[in-house]
């Protein structure tokens, strides 16, 4: 399953954008892939040419969304020299994009994680490559002596990831602005220096 992309064909990108703004104003359950077709203004047996099912079809919307925000966080790493530059920068990014796509934060944190489909699709692809980027960046750390020579760099990616997204849940579900700031900095505050007095 590819993104889609520039030399995607014009009715395959007029069906993800259809779809993409019916999950601005409805839960991805109440969709129909005929509602997704009149709203692109494309026959339903088109929708079914490019993909198997409205699962897939959310799976490849997301794994664009993913391909867009992993471009960004390569971006924003690379010009950054420290290691725990490296990782507020991937937190903040992180941060921002579950707080500005409100829609997409829902479906990743409260809806495909429970299909197991989910996790042989191409969206979940990406986010593999964003959870290895945070890897990457911890052995890195480890390797240039500025983080401690016995961490565990797969149990620190995890804590990473788990207090980004515990962060903006409660935002996320209820609709809340989100100190993405501040959240930063407190997440990569206690990452760097721990709680210990």
């Amino acid at each position: 399953m590819k993104p889609v992309s520039k030399t995607s064909p014009p009715g395959r990108i007029k069906i993800m954008t259809s779809f993409s703004t019916l999950m601005g104003t409805k839960d991805f359950q109440s969709i129909t892939i005929a509602e997704i077709a009149k709203n692109a203004g494309v026959t339903e047996g088109l929708i079914y040419k490019y993909f198997k099912d409205k699962k897939d079809l959310l799976y490849q919307v997301l794994c664009q969304h993913f391909a867009g925000f992993l471009s960004l966080v390569q971006d924003r790493t690379a010009a950054e020299n420290s290691c725990i530059a490296k990782l507020e920068a991937i937190v903040s990014a992180s941060l921002e994009s579950y707080n500005q796509n409100r829609v997409f934060a829902r479906i990743l944190l409260l809806e495909v994680r429970n299909s197991p489909a989910y996790f042989d699709s191409c969206a979940y692809a990406m986010v593999k490559k964003y959870s290895r980027l945070i890897r990457e960046i911890v052995c890195d750390g480890i390797a240039k002596k500025e983080l401690k020579p016995d961490t565990d760099p797969f149990l620190l990616q995890k804590v990473i990831l788990g207090a980004i997204e515990h962060t903006c849940l409660k935002q996320v579900i209820f609709d809340r602005e989100l100190d993405v700031q501040a959240a930063s900095s407190g997440i990569i505050n206690i990452v760097s220096y721990g709680v210990k007095k």
